[in-house]
């Protein structure tokens, strides 16, 4: 076995889920090398935890998706309800073969299988301790631009980077969030003005994702005014999204372009009422992942970047507002991105991708690069 598949899963079962002996643990493997879910298996069980496994494929769930009823997805609710309520525990590990796989279904279609299996999800965020992961497939090295080989190597090292070195300066963020009341962000096309008191902050260290590194919080619910355009391409259900525009009036989004797929755009902020006001805004810091590859999970946690979220709220950092959509939207805000600035109440927290503060420095990449001693 490649001793890098031992080494994450000792990672994610030590650190980020933090199994305790006896716990139940569930190993959710979407198009994954058996592998890899084998060295899972082991490393739950050298916690002295109880493993259980389920397996899921891109192409069967588009097809179980197509023209699905809802009787069908009341009953996948009901006994998946209930596994999860069993578990204390959830590991996704998440491979895609076709990034595009579910382009083609008709919204309707998504927007039932969302909004039906959504009080499973809700539990699994709230009621278990998680962790998600991408899987390093050939697909995902061409969204990349990379070779399968190299990507796999940066998919290693920044998965099992040390994530202990972010610990003082993302305290540091996360209590300057916490305390923070106004927030304006500028840069090209951009001039963005809430809120955030009184809203909880949550410094991500490599715990319920991986790869990690930022510090989310939440806009006031109604607080959002002004424009803000996402420097990063972004997929959502299947489709990739350029150049997207969100102008904010009372916290919600009266209007949205994109380069393409405008109305698909729109269709999905107009899933529900939540859909149009925003669940998160997260700054993002990991020194080893710079540019954008159509995947959340990664793009999320560029160094210099910030995204902002149309839809569901976290329960830990809450503006009360609820959705079936939980879209990160990523701006990239260094020099070569066109810059930015993002301000808490008057004062530059961070310019052009660097944070300016001296209790934020230690976020910046040339302290994470460092070697430590």
């Amino acid at each position: 076995m490649d001793p890098r598949y031992e080494k994450l899963a000792a990672n994610v079962v030590s650190h980020s889920t933090n199994l305790q002996p006896g716990e139940k643990a569930m190993v959710h493997a979407f198009d994954v090398p058996h592998e890899m879910t084998l060295a899972l298996v082991r490393a739950i069980r050298g916690q002295g935890a109880i493993p259980y496994v389920q397996l899921q494929h891109a192409r069967l769930d588009r097809e179980w998706i197509l023209g699905g009823q809802d009787e069908q997805f009341e009953a996948a609710l009901s006994w998946e309800m209930d596994r999860m309520k069993a578990m204390d525990a959830y590991i996704a590990l998440r491979g895609s073969d076709n990034v595009f796989e579910t382009s083609d279904l008709p919204q309707e279609s998504l927007k039932k299988a969302n909004r039906i299996l959504k009080p499973v999800l809700d539990w699994r965020v709230k009621k278990t301790k998680w962790c998600v992961l991408r899987w390093p497939t050939p697909s995902m090295a061409q969204q990349a631009r990379m070779s399968t080989e190299a990507f796999e190597k940066f998919y290693f090292d920044s998965c099992c980077m040390d994530y202990g070195r972010m610990a003082e300066g993302m305290t540091a963020l996360e209590t300057r969030m916490k305390d923070a009341d106004q927030v304006h962000i500028t840069g090209p096309g951009t001039d963005l003005r809430f809120s955030m008191k009184e809203i909880d902050a949550v410094a991500c260290g490599g715990t319920h994702n991986i790869p990690d590194g930022e510090v989310f919080s939440c806009p006031v619910r109604d607080s959002v005014e002004g424009t803000v355009t996402f420097t990063a391409d972004t997929l959502y259900q299947g489709t990739a999204f350029s150049n997207v525009m969100l102008r904010f009036e009372g916290g919600k989004i009266v209007e949205a372009t994109a380069d393409a797929h405008e109305g698909k755009l729109n269709d999905i902020l107009n899933s529900d009422e939540g859909a149009r006001y925003v669940g998160e805004f997260a700054i993002a810091f990991n020194p080893l992942i710079t540019e954008p590859m159509l995947d959340i999970l990664f793009d999320e946690k560029i160094a210099g970047s910030f995204h902002f979220t149309p839809g569901q709220a976290y329960e830990e950092a809450d503006n009360g507002n609820r959705s079936q959509v939980h879209w990160d939207m990523v701006c990239i805000q260094r020099p070569e991105y066109g810059g930015g600035e993002i301000s808490f109440d008057g004062e530059v927290i961070r310019k052009d991708g660097l944070f300016l503060p001296d209790d934020l420095q230690k976020l910046n990449p040339d302290y994470l690069m460092a070697e430590t001693s």
